[in-house]
C-alpha cells in the first residue's frame, strides 16, 4: 500500500490543504508534505493523529474499500452533548469528514433549538414525529410529521417543538457542522 498516496487522497477528498491537515493533526506542514511524497516514514502514533482528522481508524485505512462499513446501526451513532436540546445524534460516525452530515434531532415539547446564527451552508430535513415550528429569518412555518424542508443557512434559523410529544427530525447538513 502506498501510505503517502492514500493520505493525500483522503486530504484532497476532504478538501483540506496540507497546512490545514497539519494544524488539525498537531503535526507540521513539512512533515505532511514529506509523508504524502513517501519521503518520510510515519509512526503509528502520527498516523493515528492524521487518520483521526478524517474520521478513519487504522483497520479501515489498511482495508480495501469493499470491506469498509457502509451500513450503520443504532450502536454506531455519535451523540453530541451540550446542545441545549433533548438529543442530537450523528447517524454516521464518519460523517463529519463527508460532504454532507446526516443527523437526528429530538426536541422535547415546548423546547427551542436556536436561534442559530447565519453561516454558509444548506439544510434539508424531514419531520419524523411531532410538530415543529421552523423559523427562517422573519418567516415561520409549522411542519408536521411527513413534511420536508430545505433552506440555505444564510439567515438566522431555529426549530421549536410546538406539539405535546417528542419531535424527531432527520437533518442533512452541508457542510458538516460537527
Amino acid at each position: 500500500m502506498d501510505i503517502g498516496k492514500r493520505i493525500k487522497e483522503l486530504r484532497l477528498s476532504n478538501q483540506l490543504t496540507q497546512d490545514e491537515l497539519a494544524a488539525r493533526s498537531d503535526l507540521s506542514a513539512a512533515f505532511i508534505s514529506l509523508l504524502e511524497s513517501n519521503k518520510s516514514s510515519v509512526s503509528i502514533e502520527y498516523l493515528i493523529k492524521v487518520l483521526t482528522v478524517f474520521g478513519e481508524n487504522l483497520s479501515d485505512f489498511f482495508s480495501s474499500d469493499d470491506k469498509k462499513a457502509y451500513v450503520f446501526g443504532k450502536k454506531d451513532r455519535v451523540e453530541i452533548k451540550d446542545q441545549g436540546i433533548t438529543k442530537f445524534e450523528l447517524l454516521i460516525p464518519t460523517s463529519t469528514t463527508m460532504a454532507m452530515e446526516p443527523s437526528k434531532l429530538l426536541i422535547a415539547p415546548k423546547q427551542k433549538v436556536g436561534p442559530i446564527k447565519p453561516h454558509s451552508g444548506e439544510v434539508i430535513g424531514y419531520i419524523l414525529k411531532g410538530r415543529v415550528l421552523i423559523s427562517l429569518g422573519k418567516r415561520k412555518k409549522i411542519a408536521k410529521a411527513g413534511s420536508c424542508f430545505q433552506y440555505k443557512t444564510d439567515q438566522e434559523h431555529s426549530f421549536e417543538n410546538v406539539g405535546k410529544s417528542m419531535a424527531e427530525i432527520l437533518l442533512i447538513t452541508w457542510p458538516p457542522q460537527f
